[in-house]
């Protein structure tokens, strides 16, 4: 099991990451969930899969669960603390935390990812790669295709697949850690931005060392993604939303200019 897992910290949205990788290392075992000021919520694992009443029920449970704002995670591997069950009584995590995950992507959110990784060379983490059994034949396409590190632009023909539905993968991939991001032209030979710029490198999704051009560019897309009045009909809280993701990236391309 990922040693990662075991009594940590969480914040809103990254508890799917930390089931994932328990589904993908068929755990089994006890995970226990404390929510802040709340009640320990337990599941109970049996190699990789969530024992459950049934599996809708399972599946609910886990997108409550998936929306805590913060809490702490435990996991005690190695028991056996349930006897075998049927499949229709059982959530495999690792599809459970993809589905989820992709799930959350929408157009406006696919035009920010798109401009996130717009000039990154993308690949897989090996160890994070799906198990063979969650795949079907275009994610095998894609995992091919990322092999080795390329553009966005570069895998769209070799994945053959719609171009949201390779989002929804790579965004899913990035949320579990399985993503490598390489920014284009950061070299071993160059010496390091400082912390404050670096970070402001990857809120714009750049390299490490861009030229002002692309910045700009890189800017000019993400506000256009962002800019809550390009929007209309959206509510209240998505507006917000964008507004506070909007600051953070004019922020950003602030530092890196100024």
């Amino acid at each position: 099991m990922p040693a990662d897992a075991m009594g940590e910290r969480f914040g809103r949205g990254q508890l799917p990451r930390l089931l994932y990788r328990l589904g993908r290392s068929e755990a089994t075992g006890i995970v226990t969930i404390v929510a802040d000021r709340a009640r320990a919520e337990v599941l109970v694992l049996r190699r990789g899969s969530l024992c459950a009443d049934d599996a809708r029920a399972g599946i609910a449970r886990l997108a409550r669960l998936a929306a805590i704002e913060a809490g702490t995670v435990t996991f005690d591997g190695g028991v056996n603390a349930h006897p075998p069950v049927p499949a229709a009584r059982t959530v495999p995590l690792a599809a459970w935390a993809r589905h989820h995950l992709e799930a959350q992507l929408d157009a406006t959110r696919a035009e920010e990812l798109t401009a996130l990784l717009a000039g990154a060379r993308l690949s897989i983490r090996a160890e994070l790669v799906p198990p063979t059994a969650m795949l079907d034949e275009a994610d095998r396409r894609i995992v091919a295709a990322m092999a080795q590190p390329r553009r966005l632009d570069q895998l769209w023909p070799l994945a053959r697949t719609p171009r949201f539905r390779l989002l929804c993968f790579l965004h899913f991939l990035r949320q579990v850690g399985g993503l490598v991001e390489e920014g284009v032209g950061s070299g071993p030979q160059r010496a390091p931005l400082d912390p404050e710029r670096a970070a402001a490198a990857q809120v714009l999704g750049l390299g490490a060392f861009e030229d002002r051009d692309a910045i700009k560019r890189a800017y000019r897309r993400l506000a256009r993604a962002l800019h809550p009045d390009l929007q209309p009909g959206i509510g209240a809280p998505r507006r917000r939303e964008l507004e506070a993701r909007l600051a953070e990236v004019t922020a950003a391309a602030s530092t890196l200019l100024g």
